[in-house]
């Protein structure tokens, strides 16, 4: 990705380590991505009934990651406050939809890789909370 070329392009002071910022929207972005595939991939199997909440949390755990992305990338007129505030939803976002995953990754391969991806994304927002203070 070019998370880092842009970050270190952007003519405006960005008050918070460049390298630490990147990192976390690239596993922002991997994120959204495994969960948006894992939803589909519940779609997919037989038992799509037993899945609908695992389907649920998928959808919004990626739609969660992809705004923080988003938020994230724009420094100009930087807000702190609403910064801490999307990562920490979107913390419980990845918590939350971890947990559903790892209920059926014992079943399905691709909840057990989206786990793993909403763990790692959990990780990074919250070593991102934890410089922001």
């Amino acid at each position: 990705m070019r998370t880092t070329e842009m970050m270190s392009a952007h003519p405006a002071g960005i008050d918070l380590d460049r390298d630490l910022l990147a990192r976390t929207v690239d596993s922002l972005m991997a994120c959204a991505q495994a969960c948006t595939a894992c939803a589909d991939a519940c779609l997919s199997e037989e038992m799509v009934a037993e899945l609908r909440k695992c389907i649920r949390t998928d959808l919004d755990c990626a739609d969660i990651c992809a705004a923080t992305a988003r938020v994230l990338s724009r420094h100009t007129g930087y807000d702190a406050n609403l910064t801490r505030a999307q990562l920490q939803a979107c913390v419980q976002a990845c918590r939350s939809c971890g947990d559903e995953c790892e209920a059926h990754a014992h079943h399905h391969e691709h909840c057990r890789i989206c786990a793993e991806a909403c763990r790692a994304c959990e990780q990074a927002c919250n070593e991102l909370l934890a410089v922001i203070g």
